[in-house]
């Protein structure tokens, strides 16, 4: 193992100075320094070592587990609704898309509001105005969208640009075979977008207020869309769940492992959960029914998932076989609590003087430059 010490030894003190940006002089003289520690160094390595040794048979054991797992169903969230597939024997059955096309153009139309203020929210003023919600925005946080500000013209042609896109959804609308109050709810999402992207344009100017007013006149329809893309992905979804428990059996299906994974912002009361949870064994759905968020879509889904899967499942056989005096911890160990957030919590507490933690964001509770 290359300790820190021995990297810096190993290098000439031009080349340490060269990579640190420290006079030679300087790393010669941490050298001497640390010369008496030798023991010290070699003892802490030694100890580091029992905690590689640990991770290397950790890894071993999740690395045999996930050729193990069955039966599984992963889901990842995409813009049709959903890929869903199912490892059962230990081998991925093909992905399936199973939430009809419906989902998908109701989405797609409802997405419009957050188009132009995505477009719009960069040259927006930093200041909250006057709004009914005023107070549920976060200067802030508006600070941060609104980067260029409205003196600012460059929103103009990224938003003639969109409504070019938006005309051309509004032509061709009545050819898509819509059921008729959702093609009417698109058609006047599209109509108040247009309309406003117009008036934007003319005036060469738009504010919060003007934003809010034009969202407002959607919503409606957003509803009624939405109520069509919900009933489309129960449909499907519930569909491929009972296509998929005939194909393994009863007995299988009883131990279903499920993985969800989303974005953070998507990660909690996720659409394809609370649909799926109602189609698993009920007794085993709370520790089964896994929401898994990702940091962005992984390339490899199924092995992110089974991954993650074969590590929560040797941690709740080891949780009650290495830790089994003590199940506060124990079931930290098993869930999504870090294994120290119970002694943490205390020593919070007792050092505060309260129950809970302080605030984070008082002053007695993180020091400023300690």
């Amino acid at each position: 193992m290359v300790t820190r010490r021995g990297f810096i030894d190993g290098a000439s003190a031009a080349g340490g100075a060269a990579l640190f940006g420290v006079p030679s002089s300087a790393l010669a003289a941490k050298a001497e320094e640390r010369t008496g520690t030798d023991t010290e160094v070699k003892a802490r390595d030694a100890i580091r070592e029992v905690n590689a040794g640990m991770r290397a048979h950790y890894a071993a054991l999740k690395s045999a587990m996930i050729r193990r797992l069955s039966p599984v169903i992963v889901v990842q969230n995409d813009a049709t609704g959903g890929t869903f597939t199912l490892v059962h024997g230990g081998n991925p059955q093909q992905s399936v898309r199973p939430v009809p096309e419906l989902f998908e153009l109701a989405k797609s139309i409802s997405h419009v509001p957050q188009g132009i203020f995505s477009i719009l929210a960069a040259y927006l003023s930093h200041r909250v105005p006057n709004l009914p919600n005023a107070c549920r925005i976060d200067p802030h946080d508006l600070d941060l969208v609104a980067f260029a500000g409205p003196r600012s013209a460059g929103w103009t042609g990224p938003l003639q640009s969109y409504a070019a896109t938006l005309t051309t959804a509004r032509r061709q609308l009545g050819k898509a075979n819509l059921p008729h109050q959702l093609e009417v709810s698109c058609g006047k999402i599209l109509d108040e977008a247009l309309q406003f992207i117009r008036d934007c344009v003319s005036s060469g100017t738009f504010d919060m207020a003007s934003l809010q007013e034009f969202s407002a006149k959607t919503y409606p329809s957003i509803r009624t869309n939405m109520t069509y893309a919900a009933a489309a992905q129960i449909s499907g979804v519930e569909g491929l769940m009972r296509t998929w428990r005939g194909l393994i059996g009863e007995k299988a299906w009883e131990d279903l492992y499920t993985v969800v994974l989303s974005i953070w912002t998507t990660s909690e009361l996720n659409q394809a959960s609370i649909i799926i949870r109602r189609c698993m064994n009920p007794a085993k759905v709370a520790t089964h029914l896994i929401d898994l968020p990702t940091a962005e879509v992984p390339r490899d889904p199924v092995f992110v998932a089974l991954d993650n899967l074969a590590r929560i499942v040797q941690d709740n056989v080891s949780a009650e076989m290495v830790l089994s005096t003590d199940p506060v911890i124990a079931d930290a160990f098993k869930g999504k609590e870090d294994l120290l957030s119970v002694e943490i919590l205390d020593q919070l507490g007792a050092e505060t003087g309260a129950s809970t933690p302080a605030a984070p964001w008082a002053a007695s509770a993180c020091p400023v430059g300690k």
